[in-house]
């Protein structure tokens, strides 16, 4: 019995080892941070964003691995819920703008000086797919 545990507990560190590692490589080796906080103008900040992005990932993997109810009201997941699209919209267009696929994607479709409207329509779109997808599928 107790070897089958001490089996799980390798598999289980092996495995979140190996996500952190990837997580983390993926965050340093495209520079996605400092890139966020170039676009952003908050480049004094941005220790503040790597320990956030620490922090997160360490309670939401403690948050994952257990049941865990914070009974929050509506008013209040709506803002946490906002914030939380904010981050992961930003990290989203740090991500693209590393990787340079908006420009070439302008480039190639011919709207090149209006990169900015292109933006702007994935923006709207995140937030319509978002809000269609809560309005209509989830229970609250």
């Amino acid at each position: 019995m107790i070897i089958k545990v001490l089996i799980v507990l390798f598999v289980g560190l092996a495995g979140g080892i190996a996500v952190g590692a990837g997580f983390v490589a993926f965050l340093s080796v495209l520079g996605v941070i400092p890139r966020l906080t170039q676009l952003t103008k908050t480049t004094k900040f941005i220790q503040a964003y790597e320990w956030g992005i620490v922090f997160g990932a360490i309670s939401g993997g403690i948050v994952s691995l257990r049941d865990i109810s914070f009974g929050m009201t509506p008013f209040v997941l709506i803002i946490l819920g906002t914030f939380a699209g904010i981050f992961v919209g930003m990290l989203a267009a740090a991500l693209t703008e590393v990787l340079n696929v908006l420009p070439i994607l302008a480039k190639r479709i011919g709207i090149f000086d209006k990169i900015v409207i292109l933006l702007m329509a994935i923006v709207l779109g995140k937030i319509v797919g978002s809000l269609f997808h809560w309005i209509y599928f989830v229970d609250l």
